[in-house]
């Protein structure tokens, strides 16, 4: 009977010491770990929308585009990755295709030929032929449009598929094809676009990089 009850009163014992034991405390290293992810995080993405601020802005004043424009572009056409190639060879973060746009913007500058690949996979030199392209899809193909927005959903969509497509959506006559064009708001544009251009790219290209460009308004 004594043999019970000391065995008892000993397992009493160890169940109120296991009942005040404290509990293990954390790992003072575990904030810091967390911590230190979360902000390589933010800082891969502010590194993806700032790390060619450098080249975006002197191009954007050069050939007077608007800069949100540009990374709005730069983000749809190649999600910041410099060295991107699409399956019909259009290179780099604007995504420029040496025989068509580059050309263009080579003729502009005065140059014969067309860029390189090499050249095409330079930030510094994509992003000026891009934005510079944009100008001529501004200033050349896309002259007369008078309502600024309307202007920039006419840009994104000549940028992707041309402006010459873009427009005989409206009429085979160019001038009566921006007659048109400049009747409409840009609301009534946007959604012509929508509804009636061919290439199934051009509205949900126009989607996409308008969605950008407003977040980032």
């Amino acid at each position: 009977m004594i043999r019970i009850r000391i065995a008892v009163l000993g397992i009493a014992v160890i169940l109120a010491g296991c009942s005040s034991t404290k509990a293990p405390k954390p790992n003072p290293k575990l904030p810091n770990f967390v911590f230190k992810t979360s902000s390589s995080v933010q800082k891969k993405e502010e590194t993806n929308h700032y790390q060619f601020a450098n080249y975006v802005r002197p191009a954007s004043a050069r050939y007077g585009v608007d800069e949100a424009l540009v990374r709005s572009i730069i983000e749809v056409e190649s999600s910041f990755n410099p060295t991107a190639v699409s399956k019909s060879n259009a290179i780099g973060l604007m995504q420029i295709k040496s025989s068509t746009s580059g050309k263009d913007v080579y003729r502009l500058k005065g140059q014969h030929g067309e860029p390189s690949r090499s050249e095409l996979m330079d930030p510094k030199t994509n992003i000026d032929i891009g934005t510079a392209y944009l100008s001529i899809l501004r200033n050349q193909h896309l002259s007369g449009i008078r309502d600024p927005k309307t202007m920039r959903y006419a840009m994104i969509v000549a940028y992707a598929n041309g402006a010459g497509a873009l427009l005989r959506t409206f009429d085979k006559d160019r001038s009566t094809a921006i007659a048109k064009i400049n009747r409409m708001s840009p609301e009534d544009f946007y959604q012509h676009v929508q509804t009636k251009h061919p290439a199934p790219q051009a509205p949900r290209y126009l989607f996409k990089v308008n969605s950008v460009y407003t977040a980032s308004r």
